[in-house]
């Protein structure tokens, strides 16, 4: 029998021949792979378009699924159209791949106006249809608004929400940094009858590792397992990389034992994670290792992993061992990327080894890669430590004549090589440029600036521009407090230095180490050892040492022995007292 679907006046028929054909090959390409996969879907569509009578929607319906399942969204949402002006009626099914596509697109207003035509149509809404509306938020960062949308539906009884479902809000409340309330909406559900999965699970517990929690983390680690919810590669992975943050390497390779005695593979993923975790702590040997486990494994190193092995060995100053790793890795026809060479870059220009990474980054434009931020800032840097301002500068027109606009970094870089290669006077001119952009705003630069102007014997013009800052209103951190306090003093102006360091405490700004160290030693310079040896106990008591240059200044001002000293008896408490950092002082060595 014949089944007919009635569309307004149009009739459809669901009946075709050829069915079993059209059949296999749909499922020979949602089994597929390969480049070629979706012009081979788009090849069968228009042929079942020309077919007379056409297959069934629902035929249709599979096909546009694998388009979709390949990204191609745009090309799926035309393919919807042909089928429409074609007469082949929409069922719920096909709205909603319409409406994921939109939402995929950041078109979430197209989604919801397909809502409205449904509703309008007298079709019932399936619970797909909202799922894929409240993803379609998140993706656009709408989450609070998903939010609502959920609330509204249980609160109306539209639907029952699934785990799929719940599990889109809870994604969304910890992109966002709400990860208590994804945990309430987890135990919402623990006490519901749609119970959580290990999706929903690991990712409140990749949001508490993200939020440094990782203890929380482990907890609910512990209680989901307890309730048979059996953990996967990626909540293993999560909780590893939450340790690894911490510096629980060791931790974390345990718990890798144990997933493994579990049955779970880790993935290349989880092996990145500890790669790089033991790269970061300067322990590449230990990286190494970790590598030569995963290969055992069967997984391969991706470039991810000869990355972090190459940023490691830069990190450490090996540059020689991180060109081997990048010979090693071109030896596994694995193409470097851009952060592949950004690390080697850095590493040559922290070498001084110029030319290196000028060949360097000259090979990475040969190779059509786009030199980024990170690779222009690391090349100023180079330069200017190198004694090259003349091609620092040319570089930087050349990153501005490219399209790249700099980041505050970056003009960071360059005010401080310019200052430290005699250029102050050019440094302030090219700040001023900036005109009315955000980056005037920038306390960071000021600092810079402040610093250059003084070393530079412009001890006016880094107070003229602590005058600016303050009158645009930004707030001094400790560092500019510090440069200024360093500029009354060199000017001979302690009186003053002491005014401010006493004034950034009623701003709520605290002084440090080098607050306590500049105003001490100055003190001590003028031997006013009275006022000294209440600033050392007052550093002292907070858990902040004398460094070097102090001591020197201390230890020779300390009269012969037999003669009382409270100076004497600080440093003899110097010996007692316990660092911040909880090292002990030793005064007979540099601190």
């Amino acid at each position: 029998m014949n089944c007919t679907t009635r569309i307004g006046l149009r009739c459809y028929s669901t009946a075709s021949p050829s069915t079993s054909h059209f059949n296999q090959r749909i499922l020979h390409l949602k089994n597929g792979s390969g480049p070629t996969k979706v012009n081979d879907a788009l090849q069968l569509f228009d042929e079942m378009l020309q077919r007379q009578p056409p297959p069934s929607i629902f035929q249709f319906t599979q096909l546009i699924s694998v388009i979709v399942k390949e990204k191609q969204y745009s090309t799926a949402l035309i393919r919807l159209k042909q089928m429409k002006l074609m007469g082949i009626p929409a069922n719920i099914y096909t709205i909603n791949i319409s409406i994921n596509c939109h939402c995929r697109l950041n078109q979430v207003a197209y989604g919801f106006a397909l809502l409205a035509t449904i509703l309008k149509q007298g079709h019932p809404p399936s619970l797909a249809t909202y799922t894929t509306l409240i993803h379609g938020l998140v993706l656009a960062d709408r989450v609070f608004e998903a939010v609502e949308l959920f609330k509204k539906l249980l609160r109306e009884k539209v639907c029952e929400p699934d785990q799929v479902m719940y599990g889109s809000i809870i994604n969304g409340l910890c992109k966002v940094g709400h990860t208590s309330k994804a945990l309430e909406l987890l135990r919402f559900m623990e006490s519901g009858s749609c119970k959580p999965g290990v999706a929903q699970y690991s990712a409140v517990i990749d949001s508490l590792c993200k939020d440094r929690m990782v203890d929380h983390a482990l907890e609910l680690f512990t209680k989901m397992t307890e309730k048979g919810v059996l953990a996967n590669v990626i909540t293993y992975s999560s909780l590893i990389h939450g340790l690894c943050n911490f510096g629980q390497e060791t931790e974390a390779a345990k718990l890798l034992i144990d997933m493994e005695g579990k049955g779970i593979s880790p993935s290349v993923v989880t092996f990145n994670i500890l790669v790089d975790s033991f790269c970061k702590k300067g322990s590449v040997k230990d990286a190494e290792l970790a590598v030569q486990a995963m290969v055992r494994r069967g997984l391969n190193p991706d470039v991810i992993t000869y990355n972090a092995l190459i940023d490691g060995y830069c990190l450490r100053g090996e540059i020689d061992e991180a060109e081997k790793v990048l010979n090693g890795m071109m030896e596994q026809e694995i193409v470097p990327d851009i952060i592949t060479y950004n690390s080697l870059i850095n590493g040559y220009c922290k070498k001084k080894r110029i030319n290196k990474a000028m060949g360097l980054f000259q090979e990475i434009q040969d190779k059509g890669l786009i030199p980024d931020d990170f690779t222009y800032s690391s090349m100023l840097q180079g330069l200017y430590d190198s004694g090259n301002p003349a091609a620092a500068k040319e570089l930087f027109n050349e990153m501005q004549a490219k399209g790249h606009t700099p980041t505050v970094w970056t003009y960071g870089i360059l005010f401080h090589g310019m200052c430290k290669n005699s250029q102050t006077t050019d440094a302030l001119a090219l700040f001023r440029s900036l005109g009315s952009n955000e980056l005037m705003k920038d306390i960071g630069l000021y600092n810079i600036l402040i610093n250059g102007c003084n070393k530079s014997g412009k001890p006016n013009l880094a107070l003229d521009l602590y005058d600016e800052l303050l009158s645009r209103g930004l707030k001094p951190n400790v560092r500019t407090y510090n440069a200024v306090i360093r500029v009354y003093c060199e000017e001979g102006l302690l009186v003053k230095g002491k005014e401010l360091l006493r004034k950034m405490e009623e701003s709520g700004c605290l002084p440090d180490s080098f607050t306590y160290n500049i105003i001490v030693r100055e003190l001590l310079k003028k031997n006013e050892c009275g006022e000294a040896e209440i600033f050392l106990e007052e550093m002292i008591n907070r858990g902040f040492m004398p460094d070097h240059a102090t001591f020197e200044n201390l230890l020779v001002r300390i009269p012969n022995v037999g003669k009382d000293s409270r100076l004497r008896t600080i440093v003899l408490k110097l010996t007692s007292v316990e660092r911040k950092d909880g090292g002990i002082p030793n005064i007979t060595s540099p601190c």
